[in-house]
């Protein structure tokens, strides 16, 4: 246990400097970082006091190919990014856990009382009462403890802030009373269980397991239960280009039908072959079955079956294409992945808003912006939020200044892919 003086002295001496830019990468938003955790721990202070046991964090991720397929024990490539969620907290010795997250009001929990509560679906408090109640139930051990939570990962972003908050949790709850032993998957799968369950949101595992693993990943959902995890190594900025995020301001309000029909649908194909998930059935069945497909399910159904099977070979395309530093096939796999989930797929707006479709008008900016700089998909689930652009570094700027104009300022970010999920940062 340290004081909160000793951790603050240690930023302001530039004493952790080093492991900041360990985990965050960026050397020119160190500063910025910096004053974050004296930030947070200043805000601990006035509410928990002086006493901190630990300093965790969680970052937010990006799908880079795989869209909508995790669900259904397809393939993903996905990387955590240096935007997360950092806690400062301490044990309380009590069977209660306190969290307070900047901006908001403090949420109590009690380890007593962790079933599943109808009224507390798609709220805060339902994902830290899952992440809780999976974690004991899966023979951890848990307690009471304070916590100050500060988070860069826009809500709503595409960037899993909810996944990001469910690793940091399970993260806090490994390091402060197992010893830091719960593996990141398992903790991926517990935050999974939480959205699933307890907050009501038919997720699937990606996004949980990018926050929670780390780094540049290719996942294979076969067994979503072991799912096999490999990491990739690949400098993005040696290979000339950044990762750009856009955040469309396109509201998610309503939308969870939206993202709920994706699944169900690939599922209703599925089960035409007495099977739960498209993984099981070979795609030249569907194929050669397409008419009765089409009758009993819709062609959207279809459609959507077809996106998956095609979206599972692209991810093996660029998971290669990255291996042998070929970024001129990834970039070209990288369209073809977000064509797909235009035209197939279709969650890049919704039916229901038409005269609504941010997303659509921010890929088409992209387009006749980059030219030859670059490529630009939808990102994570669709419908509203933001997409992703590979940009050559020095049109960047550019870029930036073209999805600003049409956005406002600082929609577009230029971010870096960290090397780590889940941590106890000190």
């Amino acid at each position: 246990m340290e004081k909160v003086e000793t951790f603050i002295k240690q930023f302001e001496n530039n004493e952790l400097n080093d492991r900041l830019i360990d985990i965050y990468v960026d050397k020119d938003k160190l500063s910025n970082q910096k004053f974050r955790y004296i930030e947070a721990l200043k805000e601990y202070q006035k509410v928990f006091g002086n006493e901190v046991d630990a300093i965790f964090s969680a970052p937010g991720r990006s799908e880079i190919g795989g869209n909508h397929t995790d669900h259904q024990h397809g393939e993903v490539l996905a990387a955590s990014i240096n935007d997360d969620a950092i806690a400062i907290v301490t044990k309380n010795n009590t069977t209660e856990v306190n969290i307070l997250s900047e901006g908001y009001e403090m949420i109590t929990v009690s380890i007593n009382d962790l079933d599943k509560k109808d009224n507390e679906e798609g709220t805060t408090v339902s994902l830290i009462r899952g992440v809780l109640s999976k974690t004991k139930e899966n023979g951890h051990n848990i307690g009471g403890f304070n916590a100050y939570i500060t988070s860069n990962v826009l809500s709503g972003s595409g960037l899993s802030s909810s996944a990001a908050f469910e690793t940091l949790i399970g993260t806090i709850l490994s390091g402060l009373f197992n010893d830091m032993s719960i593996s990141a998957i398992e903790i991926a799968i517990i935050g999974q269980y939480a959205e699933n369950v307890y907050f009501g949101k038919p997720c699937g595992l990606m996004d949980q397991m990018a926050c929670s693993v780390g780094s540049l990943c290719h996942i294979d959902f076969a067994n979503p239960a072991d799912p096999v995890v490999e990491k990739i190594t690949f400098d993005l900025d040696n290979a000339g280009y950044s990762l750009c995020i856009t955040d469309t301001k396109g509201s998610h309000a309503d939308l969870t039908p939206d993202y709920a029909a994706v699944p169900t649908e690939m599922k209703s194909v599925a089960a035409c072959f007495g099977k739960e998930f498209l993984h099981d059935i070979p795609e030249e069945d569907v194929l050669s079955h397409a008419s009765y497909i089409r009758e009993k399910c819709g062609d959207r159904a279809f459609l959507r079956a077809i996106h998956f099977y095609e979206e599972n070979k692209r991810v093996k395309k660029e998971v290669k294409a990255l291996t042998d530093n070929d970024i001129k096939t990834f970039l070209t796999t990288v369209k073809n992945s977000g064509d797909s989930s235009y035209k197939y797929l279709q969650n890049v707006y919704t039916n229901h808003q038409v005269d609504k479709q941010n997303i659509s008008i921010a890929l088409i900016i992209s387009e006749m912006s980059l030219g030859d700089n670059g490529v630009a998909r939808v990102h994570g689930g669709g419908f509203a939020g933001t997409i992703q652009a590979f940009v050559k570094n020095d049109a960047v700027a550019e870029y930036k200044s073209s999805m600003d104009e049409i956005f406002g300022e600082g929609s577009c970010n230029a971010l870096k892919i960290r090397k780590y999920g889940g941590i106890k940062v000190m």
